[in-house]
């Protein structure tokens, strides 16, 4: 502590307001003291950790079946169209209609998210967090619910035309996921118009396809950013810049 005190004096008396900070710097890596850590610095890290996590979720997401591996993220046929998976029997070619749309939805997700970083990233350079030791000392994915929480519509908005471009692109079998869909439906809205329809109490289904994909694929996006989240702030590992070490390092004593 002596040291530490004699140091600090010199320096205040022959030193820069800049030199000022790489003489605490110095100090703090000889006597293990820590630097102090500016609210700049927590805002910094809370961006800097989700910039981490949006690439990293882009990059399992957007990778061949990075959403029909992943049971609790894969696309199934929207809650609407449940009854065409029960009166599967009564359409012809049903399961596999069903199939081949099921995959083109989340080929669609795999594809629209590739587009996600630029916008999400937008989202969170832009954003201003005046609280930012709560939300650094708060729930282990409190920087992701804040930017989900203030940004969601802005980047639902931004991302929803992704989403159109990529049901529209031949991506399972030369066939668009609108066209694998299409087909689906209007095989079963046909069933559902006739006397046998309609005695098993089928009703036509008319579901808006980019809201539902665009829905999916912005959750999933957020949930393994929150993922990545975790691990930057309890595995050190995962922290792979300086700031993050800096920033999510004050968690490793509390």
């Amino acid at each position: 502590m002596k040291k530490f005190i004699l140091l600090f004096a010199i320096a205040l008396t022959t030193a820069s307001c800049t030199e000022l900070l790489k003489v605490a710097n110095q100090i703090s890596t000889t006597t293990g003291i820590s630097p102090i850590i500016t609210n700049a610095d927590n805002v910094a890290g809370l961006k800097s950790s989700l910039n981490v996590g949006i690439e990293n979720a882009v990059s399992l997401l957007g990778k061949e079946n990075g959403f029909l591996d992943d049971a609790a993220l894969k696309l199934l046929l929207p809650e609407e169209a449940q009854s065409i998976v029960n009166n599967i029997k009564l359409i012809p070619g049903g399961q596999e209609l069903v199939n081949k749309a099921v995959l083109s939805l989340n080929r669609s997700a795999e594809d629209a998210v590739k587009e996600a970083t630029p916008i999400f990233k937008n989202a969170i350079t832009s954003m201003t967090i005046n609280d930012a030791l709560g939300i650094l000392l708060g729930n282990q994915d409190a920087a992701t619910q804040y930017l989900r929480n203030t940004t969601y519509a802005q980047l639902k908005a931004a991302f929803a035309p992704k989403v159109k471009d990529s049901l529209g692109k031949p991506l399972v079998a030369n066939i668009s996921t609108t066209e694998s869909w299409t087909a689906l439906t209007s095989s079963y809205n046909k069933v559902a118009g006739t006397a046998v329809g309609s005695i098993a109490g089928m009703k036509a289904i008319n579901v808006n396809l980019e809201e539902y994909v665009t829905e999916k694929a912005l959750d999933a996006l957020f949930t393994k950013v929150a993922n990545e989240e975790k691990a930057i702030r309890t595995d050190p590992a995962a922290r792979v810049n300086d700031i993050l070490k800096k920033v999510f390092g004050q968690l490793d004593k509390k």
